[in-house]
């Protein structure tokens, strides 16, 4: 059966407080799109999930729809700095922030797609982040007696992942790096495919390159091209720099609204 559905009706579906994992990393292959969209219909109480983000995380913060954000890295990782949106947030206490080392983020993430309550992580013995927030624990080793760091489970409610190819059933493929992409699609309840290009139904079974996210994972999929953009896609387009100064330049949220109505006017 057909998963092909419209942004709008996609993005509609994801309620407000929802705990929200955005594939990619930093300015590649972030669902973009997507993230326009949720700004646009007011989406609030965003929990969002993310090894390392950008763009994608402090436009929503701009927008106000974030409550707290799980990540090890909030930035541009570039000439571009620090997100300032999402920094003015946590600092004015507005948005919770729930600090991790990248690799906590998936082990978490990998808790979840194993159907465990929690994964033990080695290292963080010397760190402060165990006493950062409730989400770490120390854990008796049953076998050895010595104490190790756990991280307890991260299970989004949804995964919005941004991908090359994909079928109306909803196998998706992604090209290049896939980052934490395939593992958000295992640990999510539901996950949302915007894509590049829909191929036909057994392009993959057909195909040597197959698709790394299975259409049973997958409740949706949409039609996006540029899905991405201003962030990069590999094999499509590199990041938009102007586009991306374009938005750090607003100041509030009411300038964002007016910026996405001008995209959402030109078709972005």
């Amino acid at each position: 059966m057909s998963k092909l559905t419209s942004l709008r009706d996609a993005v509609r579906a994801i309620p407000d407080g929802a705990l929200l994992a955005l594939g990619g990393n930093t300015l590649n292959r972030a669902p973009m799109a997507a993230v326009y969209e949720l700004a646009r219909q007011g989406k609030r109480g965003l929990r969002l999930v993310k090894t390392a983000g950008a763009m994608d995380v402090d436009l929503l913060c701009l927008a106000g729809g974030v409550a707290s954000v799980d990540a090890g890295f909030i930035s541009y990782e570039s000439h571009f700095g620090l997100c300032p949106n999402y920094r003015k947030g946590v600092e004015q206490g507005q948005i919770q922030a729930n600090e991790h080392a990248c690799y906590t983020v998936i082990s978490a993430l990998r808790a979840a797609a194993y159907g465990l309550p929690f994964m033990p992580v080695a290292g963080l013995k010397q760190s402060d982040l165990p006493r950062a927030h409730p989400y770490f624990a120390r854990v008796r080793d049953p076998f050895s007696g010595q104490e190790v760091s756990a991280v307890r489970a991260l299970r989004p409610d949804w995964a919005i992942l941004h991908v090359q190819q994909a079928d109306e059933l909803g196998n998706a493929r992604i090209e290049g790096p896939e980052y934490e992409d395939i593992l958000m699609s295992r640990a999510a309840a539901k996950v949302l495919i915007t894509a590049e290009e829909i191929v036909q139904e057994g392009h993959f079974r057909r195909s040597e390159r197959k698709a790394q996210i299975p259409h049973f994972m997958v409740h949706g999929v949409v039609y996006q091209p540029r899905g991405a953009a201003p962030c990069s896609c590999q094999g499509c387009y590199p990041a938009d720099e102007a586009e991306i100064s374009s938005f750090l330049a607003l100041e509030d949220a009411q300038a964002l609204t007016s910026w996405l109505h001008e995209r959402g006017r030109a078709g972005i």
